[in-house]
């Protein structure tokens, strides 16, 4: 019985990550009306008319520190996905 927690627990670590989204009072960007990108292909942004400031963040970019909070980032995975939608 004493084996049956730590699998559990190892399972949980195995489950894929929740797509991220501001929550409602941290959305100054409004990127939760792009929620339905995430987990798409990075080009389905070439397709939406985004009015404002936009930056795309692929792995291994640099980027600077700087938070704006009318600025939507986009997180590009390896596999060249939306993974994440963030105000800053």
């Amino acid at each position: 019985m004493k084996y049956i927690i730590p699998f559990f627990v190892l399972l949980a670590a195995c489950a894929p990550a929740a797509p991220t989204l501001p929550t409602v009072t941290e959305d100054s960007c409004n990127a939760n009306t792009y929620s339905d990108l995430i987990g798409q292909d990075a080009t389905a942004l070439e397709k939406v008319l985004i009015l404002g400031m936009v930056r795309v963040i692929r792995p291994d970019d640099m980027v600077t520190m700087d938070f704006r909070p009318e600025r939507i980032n986009f997180r590009i995975d390896d596999s060249e996905k939306i993974s994440a939608i963030r105000c800053g």
